[in-house]
């Protein structure tokens, strides 16, 4: 970029904070606070809320069921979590597991694993006992918090690994087992020694085997920042409610985002529709942040129920994760306002594009526009440019920056732009629209599935001679899993009782749908199962 590039990116950076609040003048002794506390942290997880706790101490940081904590009290928990979590009989953690759901004990443990240097291995909490167990195994977890409700699944998880530390952040009953909540009590005002350790955050996608992959980031700094507040309307010091898993990549960035802008978070454990469109309401929140599947929920309330909330203060209502309904786009649009931003992120390049909601009217079904900093090219397979309005796979440059996965691979990369995973094309304005995976992978609800673990699985009950799973288009989960099976001689085993063995074994959003028992499975002369056929029964069904 030439000089003059450079002092229009610099410039265009200025307005975009400026906008959005940042160079506000503040109390000297605050500013002094932030940038002693941005000092103490470095660039890490941890530093948003430090310096949201140095600029708004008394103000709410976070708001979950067990009620308010201000930035301050949030602060001084997690310093002495991080305390707690250095002084173990094991010795510091080098990789802290956190299966939990959206409340201060995850934020909590987040925090301070940051500060005490260890990484940050973030467990979706809908893993079963064999996929939990083998991620924890092989990112060599030492210490892994969790709510009491997992207690099963990460019981099973640890078999191999006995020395593990096991801490509760949630609990319904009191217990003699260690928990977060114990643990700052028992370190209140105490702080953990600073690591010469750069903490890592891994977060967990899908291999082409279906098992799910740790990719490691170290941050994208700055810019991402400005990039979002580009296109989606957050401003300082205002209130947030984020019911998008916290686990998941998009969640955890909108809480992140939130502590860096010190916005209040307003959360939840469990979403529900109706509560969440009353904590809208009661806390007057500016932003929402969902993933797809959550719009639809919302919608599907009856009118009379929904129409009890007015949601006049939203002004975003962030999303990604998966494809939207354009009909649920519209609908929410026309009843809440122009407030939907949709994102196209991915777990190793970060934000993508963002559709605001002029896009969204134009085109329902967009990603959008590439984000401020990130250039997209559709490329065919031999790395040629596709003409605009054709389908290519999408790969994308910008400043996140991906380490790679924790087995030693990464993405596919051409010329400085990495392979998102996905084809898809651009049309004249420029926006992005994703047809699909580039590979066999199914999304439903925002959830990653590869059809060769669930045939895998199937196959392994004894009453099961072959089985194919595959991806069919649905209105709701963008796509929905179904199964083809062919029994063994004599077999009984009814659909219900194969949608419990795949549970037993996988994640709930890996169990097919629909379980479809056939004498045998369609093939053309070269013996390949012909997937058009067995599409078309369910379009008949």
């Amino acid at each position: 970029m030439d000089l003059l590039g450079r002092l229009t990116s610099i410039g265009d950076a200025v307005v975009t904070l400026g906008k959005a609040g940042f160079l506000t003048p503040m109390r000297p002794d605050r500013t002094v606070a932030m940038v002693a506390a941005a000092r103490a942290e470095g660039l890490s997880i941890a530093t948003g809320f430090a310096t949201a706790a140095a600029r708004r101490p008394d103000s709410p940081g976070l708001i979950d069921e067990l009620g308010t904590l201000t930035w301050r009290e949030l602060d001084e928990r997690a310093h002495a979590l991080a305390a707690a979590l250095q002084q173990l009989p094991s010795g510091t953690p080098e990789v802290v597991g956190i299966m939990a759901r959206n409340h201060r004990g995850f934020v909590e443990s987040l925090i301070a694993a940051t500060r005490i240097g260890a990484d940050v291995l973030l467990l979706n909490t809908s893993f079963a006992g064999p996929a939990l167990a083998e991620v924890v195994n092989r990112e060599r977890a030492d210490a892994v918090i969790y709510d009491e409700e997992f207690t099963g699944s990460v019981d099973r998880a640890v078999q191999d690994r006995p020395e593990a530390v096991r801490i509760l952040a949630w609990t319904d009953e009191a217990t003699e087992a260690p928990t977060v909540e114990k643990l700052i009590k028992e370190h209140t005002g105490q702080r953990a020694t600073k690591s010469e350790r750069k903490s890592r955050l891994i977060l967990l996608t899908s291999g082409t085997t279906g098992t799910p992959k740790g990719a490691k980031h170290s941050g994208g700094g700055a810019s991402n920042l400005v990039a979002i507040l580009s296109r989606t309307p957050w401003r300082v010091g205002e209130t947030t409610v984020v019911v998008a898993p916290m686990f998941h990549a998009w969640g955890f960035s909108q809480l992140v985002f939130s502590s860096a802008m010190a916005c209040t978070v307003v959360t939840r454990r469990k979403f529900d529709p109706e509560a969440t469109l009353a904590l809208v309401d009661k806390y007057q929140a500016t932003g929402l942040c969902v993933v797809p599947v959550m719009f639809d929920r919302i919608m599907d309330l009856p009118d009379e129920v929904r129409r009890k909330y007015s949601g006049r203060t939203l002004r975003f209502a962030a999303c990604s994760g998966s494809r939207m309904r354009p009909d649920v786009v519209t609908r929410f649009m026309d009843e809440f306002g122009d407030v939907i931003y949709n994102n196209y992120n991915a777990t190793e390049a970060g934000m993508i594009a963002t559709a605001t909601p002029a896009d969204l009217r134009a085109a329902p079904d967009t990603a959008g526009k590439p984000a401020m900093g990130t250039e997209i090219r559709i490329f065919d397979d031999d790395f040629h440019d596709i003409p605009t309005g054709e389908v290519g796979r999408i790969f994308v440059k910008n400043s996140t920056q991906f380490d790679g996965y924790t087995s030693g691979n990464t993405k596919d990369f051409h010329d400085g732009y990495m392979s998102s995973g996905d084809i898809g094309r651009l049309d004249e304005a420029g926006r992005l629209f994703v047809v699909g995976r580039d590979d066999e992978m199914i999304v439903s609800g925002g959830e990653n599935v590869y059809p060769i673990e669930v045939e895998k699985t199937l196959a392994k009950h004894a009453d099961v001679a072959e089985a194919t799973v595959l991806g069919v288009d649905d209105e709701q989960f963008g796509q929905r899993l179904v199964a083809f099976v062919v029994l063994t001689d004599g077999a009984t085993v009814n659909p219900d009782d194969l949608k419990a063995h795949v549970r037993e074994n996988l994640a709930n959003y890996k169990v097919p749908r629909e379980i479809t028992i056939l004498d045998e499975l369609p093939r053309g002369s070269t013996g390949k199962i012909l997937r058009n056929e067995l599409i078309a029964r369910t379009s008949d069904s």
